[in-house]
């Protein structure tokens, strides 16, 4: 893909090196979250959003490094709890884009129950979660996404033998009101997903298919298997079903777009912040 479809009338203020910090990534070489910080700050700058407008939250885990890379406001949460931590502050400043980013081990398991919910009250969010089917900052045990046959982990070494859940499936029978996925290999692609989940309301799930290739190295396959099956989103939610039960995980485009209506948490203006402390006082 060489253009992304935003909406971008006045002359650029922000240019992708505007949401870059100085501090440097230390991935592997090879790793597909390099092209996702890229894609992530080209997609800031073709909204133009001021980088104080934008918030970028993570958990644990070699993609949640990605708030130090960025000159965002950051914040580097816990194991698991990035959504929740997100939807706490979008609820207190709905004014802010707000980004959660991690990996598949972070958001589907220990935080499986965090992102089910999140789906659920569809807050305005934009969820990117970097699938590489492994554990990489623990030495590449075998993960949520990961098949039930893969061999490579030594505490599994005949395979896990549990089937791989599939977050497609999860967001869309919880409630997300935008499902995509892309693959770290096309990043103009990533750009555009991650550009069109932050202008579509609600909570909006980006899959990008990111490969390992230090505990993966069978993943650099990842671009001769991708293909983009996706190129028109469906509005019906029995339609995106239908599409995923032909899904060989590796269709890119944007799956779902609803139009289920965001949740909005209703502020008190009438409270100070005394009457605010007063309330969580011990």
């Amino acid at each position: 893909m060489n253009t992304i479809p935003c909406d971008v009338t006045a002359e650029p203020t922000y240019s992708a090196n505007d949401y870059k910090s100085r501090i440097k990534p230390v991935w592997c070489p090879g790793c597909g979250d390099y092209s996702v910080l890229s894609a992530l700050t080209k997609a800031l700058s073709e909204l133009q959003l001021p980088p104080e407008q934008v918030a970028l939250v993570s958990g644990i885990g070699c993609s949640s490094r990605l708030p130090a890379y960025t000159s965002l406001y950051g914040f580097h949460s816990i194991h698991g709890r990035a959504l929740p931590v997100a939807t706490g502050l979008k609820a207190a400043r709905p004014d802010l884009t707000v980004l959660v980013a991690g990996g598949d081990g972070d958001g589907f398991s220990i935080g499986g129950n965090h992102f089910l919910h999140a789906c659920r009250r569809n807050i305005d969010m934009t969820y990117i979660v970097m699938d590489n089917a492994v554990y990489g900052m623990t030495k590449g045990q075998a993960s949520p996404t990961t098949a039930p046959d893969w061999t490579g982990s030594k505490l599994t070494p005949e395979g896990t033998g549990i089937e791989a859940i599939h977050p497609l499936e999860i967001a869309l029978s919880a409630g997300a009101n935008f499902i995509a996925r892309t693959f770290a290999g096309q990043p103009n692609h990533v750009a555009q997903m991650i550009c069109e989940g932050i202008r579509a309301p609600g909570f909006s799930l980006i899959q990008v298919l990111s490969p390992c290739v230090t505990f993966r190295p069978e993943q650099r396959g990842y671009k001769e298997q991708v293909h983009q099956d996706w190129s028109t989103p469906v509005t019906d939610r029995k339609e995106a079903f239908l599409r995923l039960l032909d899904d060989d995980g590796f269709a890119t485009g944007v799956l779902y777009r609803g139009n289920h209506r965001p949740f909005h948490p209703a502020p008190d203006d009438t409270l100070s912040i005394v009457d605010l402390e007063k309330r969580f006082a011990l």
